[in-house]
């Protein structure tokens, strides 16, 4: 038991996890799946007693995950982790615990940010999540840590917004782009402090294929390019919620004209 203990907690070789295999798409499409569910039974989720349950018990799930991360790190010696490549400096780290905090009290604010980082930070983690899974595939736990961490914050978000219909607005952008300019200020601060340290990705490219390789190791112009990326990742997260304001805009005008047609006839 020792032995099974210590391999599924373990580091991993490199190898056991390559991107775009089953191992990367299966838990994307059960959380695409999960995601459905909620949709689907949305009105049933609302009216249910177990609501509240299942809130908390997403919360716990998620606090549970991102505090599993630093136990393992901590608690298994043949990882041999570096503290300063694991400090809690990171988009999908705070979104999962904001996430936590948002589907118990349902603060307006940290769904506003969440819902931000995770569709313009945590997203290019589920497109390459090769870049942090390299040496960790099915058989070691650090694979369901991560999947786990990083759709469960989806699953709260969309849950908080088909259930019990928050959404984001113009302002909930400028909190979320606020938010993330202060902790890319402790990154910088961070990565400029601690030798080797590479928080937010600021300082150099990652040694392992990452979707963030295309960038260039200059750091100004590094920072330039990832400001202008999620300016539109912003921009393209707040575009399904304006085309559809656009358009109830559209049928209320529409109605109103029609409205006034039929007044002016009688």
């Amino acid at each position: 038991m020792r032995e099974f203990f210590a391999y599924f907690f373990g580091a991993g070789e490199p190898g056991e996890y390559k991107d775009f295999t089953f191992a990367h798409l299966a838990p994307i499409l059960i959380a695409a799946g999960v995601i459905y569910l909620i949709f689907r039974y949305r009105n049933e989720l609302r009216s249910s007693k177990h609501d509240m349950k299942i809130r908390y018990a997403m919360a716990f799930i998620m606090i549970v995950s991102e505090m599993s991360y630093f136990w393992r790190l901590v608690g298994i010696e043949s990882l041999g982790a570096n503290p300063v490549d694991h400090l809690p400096i990171t988009v999908c780290g705070w979104s999962i615990v904001f996430c936590s905090y948002l589907v118990i009290g349902k603060s307006q604010t940290l769904f506003d940010i969440a819902y931000f980082w995770l569709f313009a930070g945590t997203i290019f983690a589920l497109i390459t999540p090769g870049a942090v899974l390299a040496s960790t595939g099915p058989t070691r736990y650090r694979y369901y840590q991560f999947w786990v961490e990083h759709t469960f914050g989806y699953f709260a978000i969309f849950y908080m917004m088909f259930v019990h219909k928050m959404r984001p607005t113009i302002k909930s952008a400028i909190k979320s782009y606020s938010a993330l300019a202060i902790l890319a200020v402790i990154a910088y601060i961070a990565n400029d402090m601690l030798p080797g340290a590479n928080y937010l990705f600021m300082a150099k490219p990652e040694s392992a294929p990452s979707i963030l390789d295309i960038l260039p190791p200059i750091f100004i112009v590094r920072i330039l390019i990832m400001a202008v990326a999620v300016t539109a990742l912003f921009v393209l997260a707040y575009l399904p919620w304006y085309l559809m304001d656009r358009k109830a805009k559209l049928s209320e005008s529409v109605k109103a004209e029609e409205k006034t047609e039929c007044e002016s006839t009688v």
